[in-house]
């Protein structure tokens, strides 16, 4: 069995896979002549949702474009992902009950790369039927400056460009090598040849998506005004013209599982093993993913829209709603509860998620954290249920032992998530005024620190995720060795004020006394984690 156009036409070889129900040869011409949306970021997310959900419209005729896919992080996706299959992917759900529901998906009409198609995709940014522009790039793509709150550096230690040169990128005015800088160029042409306003989409799970990308363009878009690259003229229509909405998304989807592979292999599918990109990025031509699927986006489209809102899980509301559903979801209902797992289960030797949800302590921990610290101060959308969510995540999504998500995929780059995933709860409970009455949220923190330590409860080492601030964060404690449970306030305090790691300074909080005392029992030796989550979750 090929997964290619001409493969699947043999629909006998295909049975038990939903096939699609168009013409994908005249959906991808469709898509060439007459864009109507491209995305940035063709990784996991994108093909397990957002595709699944074009293919939904475009199976029933809501929809005749499919997606243009556009990649900037390596070419490796599109070029032995996406060529060889004639852009088609095998979307795999894992459900509860262990059974799969399987599709061919083939509503990407054309797939591209900033580093080899960079003219067509301009030709497609210039076209008067683009609606959205859409970004799955993680929360690092849209960042112009590091921690220190500095802009990127113009090369690296080896004197070559950087990637995230946005020095040279501000400077040059043309020479752009962060998407970012793309991005506003590339939207400044479409003002040049056609007009026409555009919706620049960030879907990414991160707090104020669309904050985010409509910063870095206008910082950008300033500082190419001040060098004299661009009129006024060019930033009014950023302004005026060009909308940033804001979104939540929620899909877990993780990296191609060998036993899905070996399912397909065992059903035919010929070339479907799984690589690693230079990058890092674990891909291969399926995806696998649950069924709970939820995107929720400001509905402010200057050119129009696809008619998304008929697909499952996806639905338009006005920005506040966005901001109440993302902070549930990303403060109370789910990402802290996936951060506490992530890094005691890393600790603790689990290599999934499920599993991890058979511990007494661990389910403990994070059900007394939601529903006693989080829900308290959790704000409800209207649109979703704060409960029902919560519910679902504790007794279906994490449970799941066909999903094979593990906590040290979630531990990457904790640091830039604990600001949103409870920072903005730490300042909910500063307001209220009762911060030092919690005890489960300052657990996890205790919990992220002995973490960095690299030293698992058996006094093993371990090699923590990728994080962009673990060196400095390790820094902060290089004087704190495993087995130290006499550490003073003090010797935290550098971290625990970090006002960029956890979005407020817990040590003027007054939360550096819990919090260090939590650390020196999680500290003691061999077996302490165990002990002190004995102590506190049993």
């Amino acid at each position: 069995m090929k997964l290619t156009l001409e493969g699947i036409k043999n629909t006998s070889a295909w049975s038990g896979y939903k096939l699609p129900a168009y013409d994908i040869e005249k959906m991808c011409e469709t898509t060439k002549q007459t864009p109507v949306w491209i995305h940035f970021g063709s990784g996991n997310i994108f093909r397990a949702f957002l595709c699944s959900a074009a293919q939904e419209l475009l199976d029933t005729g809501v929809m005749t474009s499919g997606i243009t896919a556009a990649e900037s992080h390596g070419t490796e996706i599109i070029t032995e992902c996406f060529k060889p299959h004639d852009n088609l992917c095998v979307a795999v759900t894992l459900n509860g009950d262990g059974s799969t529901t399987k599709e061919v998906v083939g509503s990407v009409g054309e797939a591209l790369t900033t580093a080899f198609d960079f003219k067509r995709i301009e030709e497609v940014f210039c076209k008067d039927s683009l609606q959205m522009v859409s970004f799955t790039i993680t929360e690092k793509g849209y960042a112009l400056r590091d921690a220190s709150g500095n802009i990127f550096p113009m090369v690296d230690a080896d004197k070559k460009t950087d990637p995230k040169d946005i020095i040279s990128d501000m400077s040059a005015g043309k020479q752009n090598h962060h998407l970012m800088s793309m991005i506003t160029a590339l939207t400044l042409k479409r003002k040049a040849l056609c007009g026409k306003p555009i919706a620049l989409v960030s879907m990414d799970n991160c707090s104020h998506n669309g904050e985010k990308i409509e910063n870095a363009v206008k910082e950008i878009a300033l500082a190419w005004e001040e060098a004299g690259y661009i009129a006024k003229d060019d930033v009014e229509y950023l302004n005026s013209k060009v909308s940033y909405p804001w979104s939540m998304i929620d899909k877990i989807t993780p990296r191609p599982d060998k036993k899905v592979e070996e399912m397909l292999i065992a059903d035919g599918i010929d070339e479907i093993k799984p690589f690693v990109t230079p990058n890092g990025t674990y891909i291969a031509a399926f995806v696998n993913a649950e069924r709970p699927q939820y995107l929720v986006v400001e509905d402010d489209f200057p050119n129009g829209r696809p008619a998304l809102e008929k697909a499952r899980g996806i639905i338009f509301t006005d920005r506040d709603t966005v901001n109440k559903a993302e902070r549930m979801k990303v403060c109370t209902c789910l990402n802290p509860l996936h951060t506490a797992l992530a890094v005691y289960g890393c600790m603790l030797g689990y290599t999934s998620i499920s599993a991890e949800m058979k511990d007494t302590e661990l389910v403990n921990l994070i059900t007394k954290m939601s529903r006693d610290e989080g829900m308290p101060v959790v704000v409800n959308p209207g649109i979703l249920d704060p409960e029902k969510f919560l519910n679902e995540c504790l007794t279906e999504r994490f449970p799941n032992p066909f999903m094979p998500d593990t906590p040290q995929r979630i531990a990457t780059d904790t640091s830039q998530k604990l600001p949103i995933r409870y920072g903005e709860n730490f300042k909910a409970h500063i307001e209220k005024g009762d911060v030092t009455g919690l005890k489960y949220m300052p657990l996890v923190i205790a919990g992220w620190l002995r973490y960095l330590l690299a030293v698992d409860d058996n006094g093993e080492s371990f090699e923590p995720s990728s994080d962009p601030l673990l060196a400095a964060a390790q820094g902060m404690l290089k004087n704190i060795s495993f087995g130290r449970s006499d550490v003073k306030e003090d010797e935290l305090c550098e971290i625990l004020s970090n006002e960029v790691i956890f979005g407020t300074d817990l040590n003027k909080a007054g939360l550096a006394p819990v919090i260090c005392g939590y650390f020196n029992e999680l500290n003691a030796g061999k077996g302490a984690i165990r002990a002190t989550l004995k102590k506190y979750c049993d």
